[in-house]
């Protein structure tokens, strides 16, 4: 299997606009694969190009006496001496939170530990018929299905509430409300309410301090949740308390997990080699499967069988590795500019670096700075000045300029700058724009893939697939090429790996993770019946 494989060679065509010196330059970099820049022409701080709004952009010129943007943008471009270090500093704080230290990376146990290792078929594990229901609140969307298991064949309905910004912002009591009243809609529109006490497995994707497969109680909000009442508190015990409290749905929480483990798992169904799950969207996490041995805080546990299980799935939370100063000698002003308009300040550091909801703000808040310094849009500031103008899914659709506009028109790039409000746009601007956001995702990648390296390194298998879900994996249209290659230069040894595109891990993933709770309760009480009987 090839380690890197790149999805499009189209995004090299950026370099056909320099010279072949200028390529061999910007080539010699490995981590600067998009470093090239085209400048605005600048005359007493005003683009001698500029065009008046509603008309195209002028043809592109370069301007090659001085790389300004390029210099201004320089910390933006991580070398992978500085992503090694990331590695390193990382495991460092794992090894914190597994034992039982004051960590930024929590490490938390999931008490998951029924997952294919290879030597088994995958149906002595997963085969199970019947209908579960699962639930998967990890942003301002969730979600309740209705999945009926049949062996390896899944069928799934499904249907999205919205969570409002005043539930989400309100009290705990009335978002598992909220919860409840929508899961009661939900199956009374599937006939559902009369169905005998359905096994339901609850994906959080929050970080929970968890003491077993159904408890689990809230660390810490992130993702712009508030709910007062909830942190600290266990989840599960609200939502049964919600659903008691309407009398009108019955159902039994078999299993707590988080959306990474629900991407490890349904890869696994799939491809027993799945050792990793990592979501990339709103925010960024990951979950790996971990030696018990290598657990200090989990010595001497026994699961409910008394018995010891090898491995274990932890919940990383690795959105927050550098809460402790650790991402320091990387940090930006950008970043710090990102960090203190956020909802939590001083929190998951590392994943306002990555994540779909703050790449296009800390793309903008570069874009500012550029104007301010009167390097973009004739120096004019005041339409990108307007916090989250810019969201992640711009970063994207500009990006996609590189990929698909053969004739370097900009067309995209343009029409999102013009709906915002900029008003002297020239080509030049764009093409700058298009960079700038080149160097957020790209880093973005680069970011996620030391955090893969390190934990594909550290479990040392020769065959691992990584499971990957999220909506900056799914639709960014070159984070997913940018991840894999940098993978491939950052394991040592001759480990193989390959990312593997979950199929919808936080809602299949808890169904699977319910089915598999539910035949451990079915024969624990079988094997308990036997010995009563004898």
């Amino acid at each position: 299997m090839s380690k890197i494989r790149y999805k499009s060679r189209r995004f090299f065509r950026f370099l056909l606009f320099f010279d072949f010196s200028e390529k061999k330059k910007i080539l010699a970099k490995k981590s600067q694969m998009s470093s090239i820049v085209c400048h605005p022409i600048i005359k007493n701080g005003i683009a001698t190009d500029a065009r008046i709004k509603k008309q195209r952009p002028p043809p592109l010129v370069v301007a090659r006496p001085r790389d300004l943007i390029q210099e201004a943008c320089e910390r933006l471009v991580l070398s992978d001496q500085q992503l090694r270090r990331i590695m390193v500093l990382m495991e460092k704080s794992m090894e914190q939170g597994l034992s039982g230290k004051k960590a930024a990376v929590k490490m938390l146990p999931t008490y998951v530990d029924a997952v294919p290792n290879g030597t088994e078929p995958i149906s002595t594990i997963f085969f199970q018929k019947g209908d579960f229901l699962a639930l998967d609140l990890g942003g301002t969307n969730f979600r309740v299905l209705h999945i009926k298991l049949e062996g390896k064949e899944t069928k799934m309905t499904g249907k999205i509430f919205r969570v409002p910004e005043s539930i989400m912002r309100g009290t705990g009591e009335a978002l598992f409300d909220h919860i409840a009243d929508c899961m009661a809609k939900f199956m009374e529109e599937n006939n559902l309410k009369d169905a005998t006490k359905l096994p339901l497995g609850f994906t959080f994707s929050f970080p929970c301090e968890q003491d077993g497969l159904t408890r689990g109680k809230l660390v810490t909000w992130t993702k712009g949740f508030k709910a007062s009442g909830v942190e600290g508190a266990d989840v599960v015990t609200l939502l049964r308390d919600a659903c008691h409290r309407r009398k009108d749905i019955d159902i039994d929480v078999v299993a707590l997990l988080n959306d990474t483990v629900g991407t490890l798992m349904a890869c696994a169904f799939q491809e027993n080699t799945c050792q990793i799950g990592v979501i990339v969207g709103t925010g960024t996490n990951a979950c790996y499967m971990e030696r018990l041995d290598r657990i200090p805080k989990l010595a001497g546990y026994v699961d409910e069988h008394n018995v010891t299980p090898e491995e274990m799935i932890i919940n990383t939370e690795w959105g927050a590795f550098g809460d402790d100063g650790a991402l320091s000698f990387l940090r930006t002003k950008w970043d710090d500019a990102v960090d203190r308009e956020s909802i939590n300040p001083g929190q998951h550091l590392y994943e306002k670096m990555i994540s779909g909801m703050y790449m296009g703000e800390c793309a903008r808040v570069v874009l500012e700075d550029l104007a301010k310094q009167g390097l973009l849009f004739g120096g004019h500031s005041d339409a990108i000045s307007t916090p989250h103008c810019f969201p992640t899914k711009f970063v994207s659709e500009i990006d996609s300029d590189l990929l698909e506009d053969d004739d370097r028109t900009f067309q995209k790039t343009y029409q999102i700058l013009e709906d915002i409000g900029v008003e002297m746009i020239t080509a030049n601007d764009c093409a700058n724009v298009a960079y700038v956001c080149s160097l957020i995702s790209t880093r973005a990648a680069h970011l996620t893939a030391a955090g893969i390296a390190m934990l594909l390194n550290r479990i040392n298998k020769k065959h691992v697939t990584v499971g990957v879900d999220g909506s900056v994996y799914r639709f960014h249209p070159t984070y997913p090429t940018l991840l894999d290659a940098k993978i491939a230069e950052l394991i040592v040894g001759d480990i193989e790996y390959k990312l593997m595109l979950s199929e919808d891990g936080s809602g299949r993933g808890a169904a699977l993770v319910a089915a598999v709770a539910t035949r451990l309760k079915e024969e624990k009480l079988a094997a308990a019946t036997a010995s009563s009987e004898r």
